[in-house]
């Protein structure tokens, strides 16, 4: 059986095994995070250094981790007096981003210096609701300042033709602005507070640890499942117009795997028709499966995209896709257009 084959055939949750077996295997999941290539689910582990201990208790309440049965399964402390609460993620979904993190090195590294931009070419689909519903397309071109200068986001955008929300008709107002527009300033650019920036002088100085990167992914969380929801959302923040160094990427792919909950999918397919594998993880308050999609040689980072998996609370048939992009091209420049009266 080749691995391919093995990811495709990981499914759902593996039945949660004796607390004191899981404990037995911690030190597995350690050198699991720290090296992946360490742990085969097959056979034993072979005998090699293992890194210290995690100190991630009290940080984020992950106090013990295992990998059993072809599955990693998170122990997250539920408070004084509570009884532990198992998670298991199936090695399938783990593997997309291990692997992701073991092949960063193979894309060019970027540079960017102070008074440089970092631009980013990708294209989008988002639901736009109102008196009417439909979904809306584009490629957007954006210019983002090295230092995260607030007020220096440029973009320039061509609006694609609008796709129907399920079970809608498209309005007539969603083919008004179809062409290309820009350049002009980025009206979405805001200041965020310190631990959820994403511009390059920010995430350039983030953790090369995955232990301390998954530390950075619950800065002022609790230890439920919204805080794992939101920990899931805070990767998309990290990709989506956003450059790491392949250090700082890498620790994010091996943290983003030890968050409860992922699960792979295979044919996944990006905003601009590609078609990869990704790990994917229910929020069931959305009703939605929110998915980072990745090549299926390279594991390079393609796109996400969120399916419909509650139609109850989508709105919206279970399979429909209401989200999606894909990450075109990132590449750096001196300058931006200039935007008129700027």
């Amino acid at each position: 059986m080749n691995e391919m084959t093995r990811l495709e055939r990981f499914r759902s949750e593996v039945p949660p095994r004796d607390l004191t077996e899981l404990q037995a295997q911690e030190a597995r999941l350690l050198a699991a995070i720290a090296d992946p290539a360490s742990v085969r689910p097959e056979r034993a582990p072979a005998r090699r250094g293992l890194p210290r201990r995690l100190g991630l208790g009290l940080a984020v309440g992950l106090t013990v981790a295992a990998v059993v049965a072809g599955g990693v399964a998170v122990i997250r402390d539920s408070g004084p007096g509570a009884s532990p609460v198992i998670h298991m993620m199936p090695v399938a979904a783990e593997q997309v981003l291990t692997r992701a993190a073991q092949k960063v090195d193979l894309a060019p590294e970027l540079h960017p210096a102070p008074g440089q931009y970092l631009v980013f070419e990708s294209q989008t689909m988002d639901p736009v609701g109102g008196t009417g519903r439909y979904l809306s397309r584009a490629k957007r071109k954006v210019w983002l300042p090295v230092e995260g200068d607030a007020t220096g986001g440029v973009i320039e955008e061509e609006i694609l033709s609008p796709r129907p929300f399920p079970g809608w008709p498209i309005p007539p107002e969603a083919r008004e602005n179809v062409g290309r527009h820009g350049p002009s300033k980025l009206a979405d650019f805001d200041e965020r507070v310190e631990y959820l920036r994403n511009d390059y002088a920010y995430v350039s100085h983030l953790p090369t640890e995955p232990e301390k990167m998954y530390e950075h992914l619950y800065s002022h969380l609790g230890r439920d499942v919204q805080a794992d929801n939101e920990a899931w959302g805070r990767v998309r923040e990290l990709l989506s117009e956003a450059y790491l160094p392949a250090a700082q990427r890498a620790a994010l792919f091996r943290a983003a795997a030890a968050i409860p909950g992922a699960v792979s999918v295979d044919g996944a397919v990006d905003a601009a028709g590609r078609t990869g594998i990704a790990a994917a993880r229910v929020d069931p308050s959305l009703g939605m499966r929110s998915e980072y999609i990745f090549d299926r040689a390279t594991y390079q980072y393609l796109g996400e995209r969120r399916v419909v998996i509650d139609s109850a609370l989508a709105g919206a048939p279970v399979g429909s896709v209401l989200t999606s992009s894909a990450q075109l091209k990132v590449s750096v420049a001196d300058e931006a257009p200039a935007v008129n009266g700027h």
